[in-house]
């Protein structure tokens, strides 16, 4: 059963995350998406089931924001190597992440928008952007506040703003791109399929 399997590959590796982190403090703060949001998963299985797609993408998001979080998303190796390879002025992982939020997202988000919402199929397209855009701003405003409600280390680390002053824009931005070209690949596969994107790995479990 794929979604087991999700499960377990995901627990193994949050499980290894969650091992000595760079900052047991912003680890614990990074994580509160993912106290949240796996039980809502969880719970929502008997109820609602995802596409397998859909699981295999969120699993993905999930462990890229795991390993994100335990190197306090600044400290990334590979936003380091890119920083140095590609002579970046910041580690860039966090962007990746938040574009990937889009890219990874969407989907799930449209499927929810089709199935639940009803939502006619063509804004759908349209609306799980925008939808994206609003969670990113609302993730935003909760960065924000834990700055102003923690100390201004713990704050700042969690932010991970690294000296931009534009960094909650261009997070926003970035998940705007991912998720654009997320639903820009479904509709080029559902045209060309004539039916669900991906539909050989849609099935229920």
């Amino acid at each position: 059963m794929l979604v087991k399997k999700l499960c377990g590959i995901f627990l193994i590796t949050w499980l290894y995350l969650a091992i000595d982190p760079i900052d047991r403090s912003d680890w614990f703060l990074d994580n509160l998406l993912v106290f949240l949001s796996v039980p809502l998963l969880v719970y929502s299985y008997r109820h609602f089931r995802f596409t397998d797609i859909s699981y295999i993408l969120i699993t993905a998001f999930m462990i890229l924001h795991a390993i994100g979080a335990h190197y306090a998303y600044t400290f990334t190796p590979f936003g380091d190597w890119l920083k140095e390879t590609m002579n970046f002025s910041r580690n860039h992982y966090d962007r990746i992440v938040h574009f990937s939020f889009g890219l990874l997202l969407a989907y799930p988000l449209k499927e929810l928008l089709d199935r639940i919402a009803k939502v006619p199929v063509p804004w759908s397209y349209i609306f799980s952007p925008l939808f994206i855009v609003a969670f990113s701003a609302i993730f935003e405003f909760i960065e924000a506040m834990v700055v102003e409600l923690t100390n201004p280390e713990l704050g700042i680390m969690f932010l991970g703003a690294q000296g931009d002053i534009w960094d909650a824009q261009k997070d926003i931005i970035v998940s705007l791109y991912g998720s654009v070209l997320a639903m820009a690949i479904a509709y080029i596969l559902s045209t060309k399929q004539k039916q669900s994107p991906l539909s050989d790995l849609t099935n229920h479990e």
